[in-house]
C-alpha cells in the first residue's frame, strides 16, 4: 500500500497494492497497523455506499458536529472526488484538493474529520463507498457551494452540461456565509 501526500497536506491518496491473475485480483483496502504508521488512528464506525448517475455532483457536505474522517473509494465507474479545508484554523482553509478515483485505478482517498467533501460522477454510473469516522448526524449536515468562486474547484467538464444537483446542493451557502470549524 502506498500513501501519497495530496496537495492539502492532511488529505492522503492510497494507491492498494493490487494481486492480480487470470482469476481475478485481491487487494487490501484498509488495515489498522498500516494506516496507523501514516497518522491515521481514527476508528471507523460506519461503511457507506451510494449510486449515482453519470453528472451527479454530491457535495459539498460536512457535519459541523460529529465531523466524519472519511475513506473514500470508487467500486464501479469513475468520479472526481474533492476536499476542502474547512478548518478556519488551517493555513489552507478554503483550498482544495482534487483526485480523480475509478475502479479501474482503485485509488482511495482519506479525507480527514474538519474537511467538506463531494465528486462527481464522470461515467455512466458509479457506485461509491466510503468508511466513516463518526455517525451520520442529520442535525449537523452542512454543505457549501460546489461552484463556489471563492474556492474555485476545477471541476471536470460534462460536455457543456450542467451537474445533477440535490437541492440541499443547490441551495447550498457559499464559504463566506457557512458555518464552519474554528
Amino acid at each position: 500500500m502506498k500513501f501519497n501526500p495530496t496537495d492539502l497536506p492532511d488529505v492522503i491518496r492510497i494507491e492498494p497494492t493490487v494481486h492480480g491473475d487470470e482469476r481475478g485480483y485481491f487487494m487490501e483496502t484498509w488495515q489498522a497497523r498500516r494506516f496507523h504508521e501514516v497518522g491515521i488512528d481514527d476508528e471507523f464506525v460506519q461503511d457507506n455506499l451510494s449510486q449515482s448517475s453519470r453528472g451527479t455532483l454530491r457535495g459539498i457536505h460536512y457535519q459541523i458536529e460529529h465531523a466524519q474522517g472519511k475513506l473514500v473509494r470508487v467500486v464501479q465507474g469513475e468520479v472526481f472526488d474533492v476536499a476542502v479545508d474547512l478548518r478556519r484554523s488551517s493555513p489552507q482553509y478554503g483550498r482544495w484538493v482534487g483526485e480523480l478515483l475509478s475502479a479501474d485505478n482503485k485509488y482511495q482517498l482519506w479525507v480527514p474529520p474538519g474537511f467538506g467533501h463531494g465528486f462527481l460522477v464522470l461515467s455512466e454510473a458509479a457506485k461509491f463507498e466510503y468508511k466513516c469516522t463518526d455517525y451520520y448526524a442529520p442535525q449537523y449536515e452542512r454543505s457549501i457551494r460546489w461552484d463556489d468562486p471563492d474556492i474555485g474547484i476545477e471541476w471536470p467538464s460534462l460536455d457543456g452540461e450542467q451537474p445533477t444537483l440535490s437541492s440541499k446542493d443547490a441551495d447550498a451557502p457559499f464559504l463566506r456565509e457557512a458555518e464552519t470549524y474554528s
